[in-house]
């Protein structure tokens, strides 16, 4: 259960309040653009010198032989202008080679898929909330309605002490259920990709509402016996987004050392962070969250690229935290009695609007075409400037992005990307059969959804995916990947043997 269940379930407290995302053809602010237009002049150095090399290459390909000869007689008798053009040429070749980022390459993946008898189905799931007896009639009622309207299917998982009759939500237990997440998803990982554990340099894991003492991180040290120079994170509280930040964290490991491996673990704990009170904004996550994990090797090893499934392209990360509402709207905390849990705030929709209006604002000028640039910098100029009552254009993300895979926290918020960032249903397919079939899995959806995409056989060479990823603080994180082969699913992927039953129709 994660503290930012408050993104994805929020969408689902419409049953009681209508909030839907901010609509983003009535407010975007031009300030946001100045953010990602900073990228892209952070490169611009690189960006003036590939016109100024392919003129190089053009004139050079003109030459003759005559040409040459005289070329050479005239350096002969000119050894200063030689020496001063060699010496720019390496400097500035030394200089490019150490300032340019290392390619970032996605070598697999893969997704944990718990057993068979730890489905649960809504009316055992109702049964099971009957029987403790911590829930009065009306948060019985409550909790069928969120299941009933959640998007959810009747094979999502929950761990084994959650089956108990009463429930067992022990530390034991909780360390049970991350041990078995974690190491199932490894065991596949390690399998899949011959990586020997003590080749991995770098290590990062996140999981946000259960930190024990050791860390996760160093359970999975102490399990593969990794080697002990590794550089190793434990990232906790930071929310369903915490997935791509992780990504973000290992990938700037791997600009500072060279030649290694890092693997990137995303979690969430259910069993200690289950809530047995009756404030309903609480009692969201019960209905919602259920039991993932996913594991993610990434390697800066240029002879990697031949067997790696997708390049990193970008990542761009939005943080609302300065603002008190954002910051509140997603927060853990007691009950009036005593009882733990994830309260969400009324403004909690508003809020993740406006967090995706920051992120897709700074993101587009680095995937969009040069046209939707233009268009979508021009109209807001015109509505800053001349007419504020002038409707912004809305870039077509759809020319960037052959793949969306939006996090399956709810399915209200689903519908409200798809429809304000104008996708066509097969666009959302992967986020809602995830949510359909696995519910939602925190941090780690956005990895289910791409195996999704992969099972169906749709991931082509050059493909660009958007996972995308709202978080408690309140964040919201983009990544986006290239296809560097037509991939396919690794062995034991989690829709390896229910893949040809979907897509199938969701319930209103």
């Amino acid at each position: 259960m994660n503290s930012d269940d408050g993104t994805t379930t929020g969408g689902d407290v419409q049953i009681h309040q209508k909030r839907i995302l901010p609509d983003f053809l009535q407010s975007v602010n031009l300030k946001y653009v100045k953010l990602g237009y900073h990228y892209l002049i952070t490169h611009l150095l690189t960006l003036c010198l590939i016109p100024l090399m392919s003129i190089i290459i053009i004139q050079a390909s003109q030459m003759n032989l005559n040409d040459l000869r005289q070329l050479w007689i005239h350096l002969q008798y000119n050894l200063v202008s030689v020496i001063i053009c060699s010496a720019i040429l390496v400097f500035g070749s030394t200089v490019y080679i150490m300032t340019r980022p290392r390619s970032i390459y996605l070598v697999d993946y893969a997704c944990y898929k718990p057993l068979s008898h730890l489905t649960v189905k809504f009316t055992q799931f109702m049964e099971h909330s009957k029987l403790t007896g911590d829930f009065s009639e009306s948060s019985l009622d409550f909790q069928k309605k969120i299941l009933e309207r959640s998007g959810l299917g009747e094979e999502t998982y929950l761990p084994e002490a959650m089956h108990h009759i009463p429930p067992t939500p022990s530390m034991a237990a909780a360390r049970e259920e991350a041990e078995n997440v974690m190491f199932g998803a490894l065991d596949n990982l390690f399998a899949n990709t011959k990586i020997k554990p003590k080749d991995i340099g770098v290590l990062v894991v996140n999981c946000s509402l259960f930190n024990p003492t050791p860390s996760l991180s160093a359970m999975i040290v102490n399990k593969y016996k990794l080697r002990g120079n590794i550089i190793s994170f434990n990232l906790g509280g930071m929310g369903c987004s915490a997935g791509v930040i992780a990504i973000d964290l290992a990938k700037d490991m791997l600009q500072v050392h060279r030649n290694t491996y890092a693997v990137v673990v995303s979690t969430e704990n259910i069993t200690q962070n289950w809530y047995f009170g009756n404030k309903k904004s609480m009692l969201i996550p019960n209905c919602l969250f259920r039991v993932g994990c996913s594991a993610v090797l990434l390697s800066n090893k240029a002879s990697d690229k031949r067997r790696a499934k997708y390049k990193l392209v970008h990542v761009v990360r939005t943080h609302k935290g300065a603002d008190d509402k954002a910051f509140k709207c997603v927060y853990q905390e007691q009950d009036d009695d005593g009882k733990t849990g994830v309260s969400l705030s009324k403004d909690l929709m508003a809020i993740a609007g406006g967090a995706l209006k920051t992120n897709i604002t700074t993101l587009g000028p680095l995937v969009l075409p040069i046209s939707e640039q233009l268009l979508f910098f021009a109209t807001l100029v015109v509505k800053k400037f001349l007419n504020a009552k002038m409707k912004p254009y809305i870039p077509d993300f759809k020319l960037a992005f052959d793949h969306f895979c939006i996090h399956a926290g709810g399915r209200a918020v689903i519908d409200e990307l798809e429809k304000n960032l104008q996708l066509l249903p097969m666009h959302v397919e992967a986020s809602r059969m995830t949510l359909h079939r696995f519910g939602n899995t925190s941090s780690s959806s956005i990895w289910y959804e791409l195996a999704y995409t992969e099972a169906k056989g749709r991931m082509k060479k050059g493909n660009r995916v958007w996972q995308i990823a709202f978080g408690s603080g309140f964040k919201c994180n983009s990544a986006v990947w290239q296809a560097l082969r037509h991939v396919k699913p690794s062995p034991k992927s989690p829709w390896e043997d229910c893949i040809d039953r979907y897509p199938v129709q969701v319930v209103a």
